[in-house]
């Protein structure tokens, strides 16, 4: 696994999913963008470094030395062995890089008027005896709060809060960073144009977010199954706007896989976000909530899921949009017991995503959807 830091040398229009451009529309940015973001502007950089043209890549022919797929890249219709297995926010501190993490869903920032931001974390619990819901879990995560305090919003987990919540531990206020101290949003307002005249269309004025980041703030990337330089150039997001892609060394935080089969329980807990049956049931899990994939065992029995979002993208080989499916976003959890595997098993599932062992869309896989890390509960 290689890691490179994606440092923006312009402001960044991150569009998402969200369609913009009628008459007094709004088109706001998404911060973190999808994975498939990251992986797309890599991989056109890989081909075009390696004098692919990328016409005739689209349509799947041959190039001039007579191969029809890119060695790392592969075709449209089959990915290469290039995939991205981690993304995300990411600053640098004294030279070093460090990752900047959403809060996750389990974790509830609250502020009394006064006082300092504070962090609650909600816990699974077995549902009192008559109290029926919808919930399709036996336990749900409660909120238990000894008074009442008003949410706070903004704030992410620095690497130190990040590894403290992998091992079960509460982040503190110290752990937290800002949205201010990251990017600043950016407004602009677009013109829209009518394409049989060539000319702008009169009355169809837009608004449009862009994303000036601070210094030294950008993003992580890792990859596997590509060569990639020490230092690029990159087209990233909407319009194509600059970044430089810098090698880097990085040790993502981690909880003890040991610890995690001694104890018999687990969190995961989604790094990002995972197209998932139904639009949140992990692969592997059945309607009671047992799990099995990649021969790790268990039982989910609660799970905290952020508001659902639909993925969807652009396909530039085929022009046409991308199947939209509904995803659980990054920071979306899930508590495992009974859980059965061994500390190496973890580490393969955790290695593979959550995917089947087989028969899975490899593309969005090579795009570095389904990601996660353990937890410990």
């Amino acid at each position: 696994m290689n890691w490179h830091f994606i440092e923006p040398v312009d402001v960044l229009f991150l569009r998402g999913n969200k369609l913009f451009g009628d008459p007094g529309s709004y088109g706001e940015s998404q911060i973190p963008p999808w994975p498939s973001a990251a992986a797309g502007a890599i991989r056109a950089s890989l081909l075009a470094r390696d004098g692919i043209d990328f016409q005739r890549f689209a349509r799947g022919e041959e190039d001039a030395r007579g191969e029809e797929s890119h060695p790392a890249v592969g075709t449209p219709a089959q990915p290469g062995s290039f995939r991205v297995t981690s993304f995300g926010l990411a600053r640098r501190v004294d030279g070093r890089m460090e990752r900047v993490w959403p809060l996750p869903a389990d974790l509830i920032a609250s502020r009394k008027a006064g006082e300092e931001v504070s962090i609650t974390r909600l816990k699974p619990q077995a549902v009192a005896e008559g109290i029926h819901s919808s919930f399709p879990l036996p336990e749900l995560p409660i909120l238990t709060q000894a008074e009442r305090a008003k949410p706070a919003s903004g704030y992410w987990l620095t690497d130190r809060g990040w590894k403290r919540y992998l091992d079960g531990e509460t982040p503190t206020q110290d752990d937290l960073i800002e949205t201010t101290k990251l990017w600043q949003a950016d407004e602009r307002v677009g013109v829209g144009l009518d394409p049989a005249q060539r000319r702008v269309d009169d009355g169809k004025l837009f608004s449009l977010q862009g994303a000036d980041f601070c210094k030294n703030v950008g993003f992580a990337v890792a990859v596997d199954g590509a060569d990639l330089p020490e230092e690029d150039l990159l087209r990233f997001g909407g319009d194509g706007r600059g970044a430089r892609l810098l090698g880097t060394e990085y040790q993502p935080p981690q909880a003890s896989l040991d610890e995690l089969t001694a104890a018999g329980r687990a969190r995961i807990v989604l790094t990002t976000p995972g197209l998932f049956p139904d639009g949140w049931r992990l692969p592997g899990m059945a309607e009671d909530g047992r799990f099995e994939l990649m021969g790790v065992h268990g039982r989910v029995v609660a799970a905290a899921i952020s508001r659902a979002e639909v993925v969807s993208g652009w396909d530039l080989a085929r022009r046409r949009p991308k199947t939209a499916r509904l995803a659980a976003p990054a920071g979306s959890l899930y508590w495992i017991e009974d859980l059965r595997a061994t500390p190496e098993q973890l580490g393969k599932l955790a290695d593979h995503g959550l995917w089947p062992a087989e028969d899975y869309d490899a593309q969005r896989r090579a795009e570095g959807f389904n990601r996660f890390e353990w937890g410990a509960w």
